[in-house]
């Protein structure tokens, strides 16, 4: 075709440079090229233009782009992709490419690294059989291939020989996705090109019979057909037409392996048979599994191979020879069964997954995410009803509506509850009352029952064990639902750096819980869900996430810090991962710094969930003394999760630590509309900023690898220069702040395992700790006033967190309450004449201080509600500008996000149904 070359050529000219033909398949024809632009070897495929024309330019490109994504050291990625028009008289030497009358034919096509070596069909064509240490390492890589691609959502749909690549003795995986982008943009109209998707010795059953929908399922069948091959010498099945090769992968079972070869493994024997399976739900769930079979000597299929033709079984008597026209006629009938067989037995379709936003009545409207942590809703086993955090007088209380009801009603005795969980037979509801009570409600009137009222708790969970288990301050605990004694099933006191446990989660059975650790000055992005066998097995981490629930499915449901839900096949007998994660659905909302997420999930496959509050949607904001808040730069994307802010002492810019490609580190912001520039670089995670009095350096805490190193390094705000240790210790800091003086240093240990955290500080250039208020309580949130005479803090040793005040540096001389309903993050205002708090229904109080030589609070104004805006663990939400009348704060997402209710069904058919 040197007329279309040279044609293609001028077409191309501006970016390729075409050299000659090196290949056709049954898609496209392969030219090596020179691309000018990059000065390199390319190949350059172009589409038959009978199936460009079907399936259309903007379609096809649009629909391959898909695959530029895909970045895996054993896929042959793409480089480029466009349309090259040709004249029609170019065409007049090949009557097979002149399909259109118009003078004009557009071409397709797209641009792949040229790989010196060979494809995969070459070695079989060259050596038959490989050796089966090859073969096995060739489909592992393969698998690894696809398994990523089937992650990302992208199924091949053409795996053969002639698709693998060779270079070096390792696999690539070429056209990935040309397949998919064919099908999705052609549709229907293929079949009138007379062309097909895939290869018939290689195509699923699901594929050969034109079902709508492939899932990677099939690509595990092509590749257990290609290890077939290259261990045997020929595909599974073979025949004289394409029709008689669909016949015959419908209607037979694979001829064994071992009579062919005595030397192929039992287990990868077995492996390849499971590949190919008729049914995709027989298969490997994933090229994954496929991989692991074949590395596993213990692997056993639960197939059963056939006797070979001609074969008799050991002990059986000789069988006569029918005659060929019984054979004709039994062949016939074979074909005929199998193919209405198939038609019973091939999988039903999945049922869709249908969404809903709950509207909710007005006065029974879903309320804030409460400051103690913990879910807003709930759902029964059977999906029947919701339970979920509404109104109530005074205080937020819980709310039961079922679901074939509008109209909810409140629960007696929830109010101040939140996190509920239903008992296993949906008729009474647990919940956590104020973060340290466990009650339980009855729905069907009985008296609410106090089960604990000291727990540490942010949720809880009812096992089929029948007892109700929570969080206490060093780990998880169980009570049974009628109360007594309660017994402690794991604690991470001895566990260097382990700051707290959350989010209980029962497996089926009782036989296993899992639940989410944290760790001192620990990024939420690095907390970890952990796993263990009940009642007193060994933890041990399983993935890292936010929250984890247990799905039927025999899934591991996991939120994850940026607000996505992946699904990890899981084994909850042993209470371990399986395989690879899978990508379900984002938007999930992560709120208070992963304290408060609303996911449940009913055992019939109804998922109850709320959007908004996604760590990439976190926005800095200017919040004002009325409550209105306007974005600090509009066109600043921080490219990552804020997790905290700091504000320096002039108020031109703002320190962040910015969560970004799994760390995380101190960046810094120019204000108003100045740069972003990451100033902590290493490999520890830097969290927790705070400036120096005089605004040159940010004082951030370390934490090497989850670890809690307990150091407090300083870093120029200019990015220059190298970071220094200021304050080396055996203890795990949780929050810093210089005093504007300069001369100390006032710090706040982390809450680790029985140890409450204490209030400390160091003078300048000493290591010296000198407690400051060292109680059996939780001091928390340190705040120097600006004279540097008083020392705010919040501490709970009243039983519930409130703001006090004492004389720095002589702290025992003296102690004020400031807050009578609750109280915490206390910041002073720049000239000390406010503290500001966050009191027990989070909203912003502005307390007045009165001049004097004593302290003395005067009136408190509530200024407006907090709720909206993220509150990062055990540190301030907010900071105060210069003149004092105005807050910078993180908002999550849009607020018109933050009430909507989700509810999801046929979760679990869906689930079923990914690979």
């Amino acid at each position: 075709m040197p007329e279309l070359l040279a044609r293609l050529q001028t077409a191309l000219a501006d970016r390729y440079r075409l050299d000659h033909e090196i290949g056709a398949g049954g898609m496209a024809t392969v030219f090596l090229a020179h691309d000018l632009r990059h000065n390199r070897r390319v190949a350059l495929k172009v589409l038959k233009p009978e199936l460009a024309a079907v399936i259309g330019a903007e379609r096809f490109l649009a629909e391959i782009q898909l695959t530029a994504n895909l970045q895996h050291s054993h896929i042959l990625p793409l480089f480029d992709s466009g349309e090259a028009v040709v004249s029609r008289e170019s065409l007049v030497a090949s009557d097979s490419l002149a399909t259109s009358d118009s003078r004009l034919t557009t071409f397709l096509y797209y641009v792949m690294p040229f790989v010196e070596g060979e494809t995969l069909r070459d070695r079989i064509t060259r050596e038959k059989q490989l050796p089966v240490a090859d073969a096995v390492r060739i489909t592992t890589e393969v698998a690894s291939a696809l398994d990523y691609a089937h992650r990302h959502g992208v199924v091949h749909r053409d795996i053969k020989p002639e698709n693998i690549l060779l270079h070096d003795g390792q696999a690539l995986v070429a056209d990935f996705g040309i397949a998919l982008a064919a099908s999705r943009a052609g549709g229907g109209r293929m079949t009138e090109t007379g062309m097909s998707l895939g290869t018939p010795h290689y195509m699923s059953p699901e594929q050969a019979m034109g079902e709508r929908e492939i899932t990677a399922r099939s690509d595990v069948y092509a590749l257990g057909a290609v290890l077939y091959e290259m261990l045997t010498g020929e595909p599974p099945f073979t025949g004289t037409t394409a029709q008689a090769v669909v016949a015959r992968v419908l209607t037979e079972t694979p001829r064994p392996m071992l009579p062919q070869r005595h030397t192929i493994p039992p287990h990868v024997e077995a492996a390849v048979l499971t590949a190919l399976e008729k049914l995709p739900a027989d298969r490997f769930a994933s090229a994954a599994e496929f991989a692991a079979a074949l590395g596993n000597k213990g692997y056993a299929s639960a197939v059963t191979t056939a006797v070979l033709p001609g074969a008799t079984r050991p002990g059986a008597p000789p069988a006569r020879r029918p005659a060929p026209l019984t054979i004709a006629a039994l062949a016939v009938a074979a074909v005929a069964t199998a193919a209405a067989l198939w038609g019973w037995l091939r999988p039903a379709p999945v049922a869709p997954l249908n969404q809903f936003s709950i509207a909710l009545r007005t006065g029974e409207a879903l309320q804030a995410a409460p400051p103690t942590g913990g879910s807003r809703v709930a759902i029964s086993r059977d999906g029947r009803r919701m339970v979920y955090l509404g109104p109530g007088e005074g205080n937020p209380r819980l709310w039961v509506r079922r679901m074939d009801q509008l109209a909810a009603t409140p629960i007696a005795g929830s109010e101040g509850g939140s996190s509920p969980f239903f008992s296993p037979d949906g008729r009474q509801v647990g919940f956590i009352q104020n973060g340290t009570v466990v009650k339980v409600a009855s729905l069907e009137g009985a008296p609410t029952l106090t089960l604990y009222d000291r727990a540490n708790s942010t949720a809880g969970d009812w096992g089929d064990d029948g007892f109700v288990y929570f969080e206490v301050d060093s780990g998880i605990a169980r009570v049974r639902p009628t109360g007594g004694t309660v017994e402690q099933v794991y604690s991470f006191a001895a566990d260097k750096g382990v700051a707290g446990t959350e989010w209980p989660s029962v497996l089926p059975g009782a036989t296993g819980l899992v639940f989410r650790t944290r760790r001192s000055a620990q990024a939420m992005g690095d907390f970890e869900i952990m796993g263990m066998t009940l009642p007193h097995g060994q933890a041990h981490v399983l993935t890292r996430g936010v929250l984890a629930r247990y799905s039927p499915t025999g899934h591991l449901l996991v939120v994850t810090a940026d607000g996505k839900l992946i699904a990890l096949p899981f084994d909850r007998k042993k209470v371990e991962v399986t395989g690879a994660p899978i990508a379900l659905a984002e938007g999930i909302g992560v709120r208070n710094g992963g304290f408060n997420v609303d996911v449940a999930l009913s055992g019939n496959g109804t998922l109850l969930y709320t959007t908004g509050g996604a760590a990439a949607s976190r926005r800095a904001v200017w919040v004002s003394r009325e409550g209105s808040a306007s974005e600090v730069d509009p066109a600043w994307d921080p490219q990552g999760s804020i997790e905290e802010m700091a504000l320096s002492p002039d108020g031109k810019a703002l320190a962040a630590t910015l969560g970004r490609g799994g760390r995380t580190d101190i960046w810094v912001k120019q204000l108003p509309s100045g740069p972003f520039s990451r100033i902590t670089f290493g490999d520890t995670s830097s969290v927790r900023p705070a400036w120096s009095p005089d605004g040159k350096e940010v004082l951030s805490l370390n934490d090497r690898a989850g670890q809690g190193v307990g150091s407090i390094n300083a870093h120029r705000a200019d990015g220059t220069g190298a970071g220094r240790r200021v304050v080396p210790s055996a203890l795990d800091f949780g929050q810093v702040q210089p005093s504007r003086d300069g001369r100390w240093l006032v710090v706040r240990t982390s809450v680790s395992g029985p140890t409450n955290a204490d209030i400390l500080a160091v003078r300048t250039g000493d290591t010296a700790l000198v407690p400051l208020v060292k109680t059996p309580a939780n001091e928390m949130f340190p705040a120097l006033s600006p004279d540097g005479h008083w020392l705010a803090y919040a501490s709970n040793e009243s039983g519930a967190m409130e703001v006090y005040v004492r004389p720095f540096p002589e702290t025992a001389t003296a102690k004020w309450q400031v807050s009578t309903t609750g109280g915490t993050e206390p910041a002073w205002s720049p000239d000390g004449r406010e503290l500001f708090y966050v009191n027990g229904k989070t909203e912003m109080i502005a307390a007045e201080i009165r001049p004097g030589t004593t302290f003395s609070v005067g009136e408190q104004r509530k200024l407006f509600s907090v709720d909206p805006y993220l509150r990062p663990g055990s540190y301030p939400r907010f900071a105060v500008s210069p003149d004092g009348r105005r807050f910078l704060m993180i908002r999550e997402g849009q607020l018109s996000q933050q009430s909507e209710l989700i509810l999801a069904e046929n979760w679990l058919q869906v689930l079923r149904g990914k690979p």
